[in-house]
């Protein structure tokens, strides 16, 4: 079976992203109350799909591809959503 971070790239594809970057952080959580097995991500993503949507429409595209996976693999994402253009203003220079 693929590691959870695979999976994750993986059921986002139709979200043609440029960029995909996982941090598991679960092991900072071990013994948080109510999280099961399901680990602790964090996550930036950088597609052109996201052009003309607002943060909580791009958050709610990440969402809908992780539905299945957010019942029990994964238990908390933090998400950072860009665009191209304002993913490589945030780069350094």
């Amino acid at each position: 079976m693929k590691n959870i971070p695979q999976r994750i790239t993986d059921a986002l594809s139709e979200l043609q992203a440029a960029v995909i970057e996982i941090k598991d952080e679960s092991e900072r959580h071990a013994g948080h109350v109510g999280a099961g097995d399901g680990g602790h991500y964090r996550m930036t993503i950088v597609s052109e799909l996201f052009s003309g949507q607002s943060l909580m429409a791009r958050h709610r595209m990440v969402y809908a591809k992780l539905s299945e996976m957010m019942k029990g693999e994964i238990h908390a994402l933090a998400i950072k959503a860009f665009t191209p253009s304002e993913y490589q203003m945030k780069q350094p220079t």
